[in-house]
């Protein structure tokens, strides 16, 4: 059966009660089990369990050949302009530091196929007992990408920067309160932080006078309207304060 994103979430979170059940890691070799005491490993597990519960659910989905790029999973194998899930998961008891992509390759990625604006993000805070190896989801949330970005020091978007190198977008602490910055509330402003990143970092700069009109074009061409976003500095106080 095809589920929506929403539909997958109502399941795990209200139908299954995924947060009130316990689980373990376990690994077996040559007649030894071991239960997995590490933490590391859990984030991806629970990406490669979350398959195991659509194929256990009959729910239809096909993985991504392209994993160095969103989405995970295609819900819709039919049409995978559709139905795009990106599956995370990190320790709730630190700060959400998962990748979301890779910056330089999103800028062409949104301009070839703009419906990846509109992927879902599943994302799954966990904790692990590391005396028992239980491993217990604290929460699930179902979020755009816009929902989980903000601006950060020195940049519209949160980014992973060090040694002047701008590598990956990461996820802000939505479910905290900051002082200073506010996350983005539609496609729209985030488009507006986007793009100026684009032109903040020396490595892109010269992409930004063209991409602003080559996004349009692809998304007119695809949904068949019209998006239009504001300039940055025209929302850049609505996000700063």
């Amino acid at each position: 059966m095809k589920l929506t994103a929403q539909e997958i979430y109502d399941k795990l979170v209200n139908e299954q009660q995924i947060l009130t059940a316990i689980g373990q890691i376990r690994f077996h070799l040559l007649d030894v089990e071991i239960v997995v005491k590490r933490k590391d490993v859990v984030g991806n597990i629970i990406q490669e369990w979350l398959e195991g519960w659509l194929i256990e659910n009959d729910i239809e989905f096909s993985p991504n050949p392209n994993t160095q790029m969103p989405p995970d999973i295609f819900l819709n194998p039919e049409n995978t302009a559709e139905g795009l899930l990106e599956i995370k998961a990190f320790n709730r008891e630190s700060s959400p530091a998962f990748d979301i992509a890779d910056f330089k390759a999103f800028i062409n990625e949104l301009i070839e196929k703009p419906y990846h604006l509109d992927t879902d993000y599943l994302i799954f805070g966990y904790v692990m007992d590391e005396e028992n190896g239980d491993v217990v989801i604290k929460d699930v949330w179902l979020k755009k990408l816009w929902e989980i970005t903000r601006p950060m020091e020195n940049w519209p978007i949160t980014v992973q920067y060090k040694n002047n190198i701008l590598s990956k977008m990461r996820p802000g602490t939505w479910y905290g309160r900051s002082r200073h910055f506010k996350f983005y509330e539609s496609k729209e402003d985030y488009l507006a932080a986007f793009e100026e990143t684009i032109y903040q970092y020396r490595e892109t700069r010269m992409l930004g006078d063209q991409w602003r009109n080559r996004f349009k074009r692809s998304y007119r061409n695809h949904y068949g309207v019209e998006i239009e976003f504001p300039q940055w500095r025209e929302i850049k106080d609505r996000y700063i304060f």
